[in-house]
C-alpha cells in the first residue's frame, strides 16, 4: 500500500510539471521579457518587431485595395468647363457680341448667349475683365428697378453666380438665388460663366418672368474681395430692342472705338464734306 501511494504522488507531480512546461502564461512571459533582455540585463525590452513603415504600408494597401486584393477604381476627372460654341448662334441659341467686329467668347469685350432648355434658360456670359460681369433685364433700357445676373470672381479663383436688383445706380445682392447647375472659370483675364434659370418664376419684385421679353442691360468691372464694384465704363451698352428667349439672334454691338463712323454726327460730317468739295471744285 505505500508502495502504491507513492506511484500515484510520483505520477501527480509528473502531471504538474509537464502541464507548467507545456502551457506558461503570457503574463509570466510578458514579465520576463520586461524584466531581462537577452543578456540578461534587468530593465531591457524587446523591440517591437513593426515599425511604423510596416504599419503605414499595411495602412495604405488597406485602404486602396478591396476585400479581394484589387485597386478600387480611380475617381474621374473633373469635366473642364467646356468652351462656348459661336457657331451655334443664331440656330440654337441667341447671341450678344460687343466689341470689334469679327469677336467671338473669347475676345469680345462682352459676351452673352441663351438658349431654352425645357423649362430653364441657359445663359452664357463671358467679360474682358478680373472681376465680374453680369446681364440685366430691364423694361425701360434704365438702370434701376431691375433683376441682375452676375458672375464674380473671388479671392479663391472661383467664380460664383449671384442673384443682384438694381436700387437706382447701385446693385444689391439678393439672397435668393434662381441660379442651378452653374459653371465658371477665370482664365485669361476673362471671367466666364454658364448657368441655368427657370423660365417661370413666382410673381415678385426682384425676379422677372423671362418667358416675356426684356431689354438686356450689359455690365462687367472689377471686384474687390468678392465684391463687385462699379462697372468698367460710364454708359454700359443695352440692346436696343427687347429680347426673347423664343427668337434665336446673333447680334453685334460694336464698342465705343468702333463707333466712329456709325454715329450719325460723322455720317453727317462727312457727307457735308464731300458736298462741299465736290462744289468747291471747279
Amino acid at each position: 500500500m505505500i508502495f502504491l501511494r507513492r506511484l500515484v504522488q510520483l505520477l501527480v507531480l509528473l502531471i504538474q510539471n509537464g502541464w507548467r512546461g507545456v502551457a506558461s502564461s503570457p503574463t509570466d512571459e510578458g514579465a520576463l521579457r520586461t524584466g531581462h533582455g537577452d543578456h540578461g540585463e534587468p530593465g531591457h525590452q524587446e523591440p517591437h518587431k513593426d515599425s511604423y513603415s510596416t504599419f503605414a504600408s499595411e495602412f495604405l494597401e488597406s485602404r486602396y485595395l478591396s476585400d479581394d486584393g484589387y485597386p478600387f477604381p480611380t475617381a474621374p476627372p473633373v469635366d473642364p468647363f467646356a468652351k462656348i460654341k459661336v457657331s451655334d448662334c443664331g440656330i440654337t441659341k441667341g447671341c450678344i457680341r460687343y466689341g470689334k467686329p469679327g469677336c467671338d467668347a473669347e475676345t469680345c469685350d462682352y459676351f452673352l448667349s441663351y438658349r431654352r432648355i425645357g423649362t430653364d434658360v441657359e445663359y452664357e456670359m463671358s467679360a474682358d475683365t478680373d472681376g465680374w460681369v453680369a446681364v440685366g433685364f430691364s423694361s425701360d433700357k434704365k438702370m434701376g428697378g431691375d433683376d441682375v445676373m452676375g458672375c464674380v470672381h473671388d479671392d479663391n479663383g472661383r467664380v460664383r453666380i449671384h442673384h443682384f436688383y438694381n436700387v437706382g445706380q447701385w446693385a444689391k445682392e439678393i439672397k435668393r438665388n434662381p441660379a442651378r447647375d452653374e459653371e465658371g472659370i477665370f482664365e485669361n483675364n476673362r471671367v466666364t460663366c454658364r448657368f441655368k434659370r427657370p423660365l417661370y418664376v413666382p410673381r415678385e419684385e426682384t425676379l422677372v418672368d423671362l418667358h416675356l421679353s426684356w431689354y438686356y442691360l450689359f455690365a462687367w468691372g472689377p471686384a474687390i474681395q468678392g465684391s463687385i464694384t462699379r462697372h468698367d465704363i460710364d454708359s454700359p451698352p443695352v440692346s436696343d430692342h427687347m429680347i426673347s428667349i423664343y427668337k434665336y439672334e446673333d447680334i453685334f454691338m460694336p464698342s465705343t472705338a468702333y463707333q466712329t463712323f456709325n454715329s450719325p454726327l460723322c455720317l453727317l460730317l462727312i457727307v457735308a464734306l464731300t458736298f462741299y468739295l465736290l462744289m468747291g471744285t471747279p
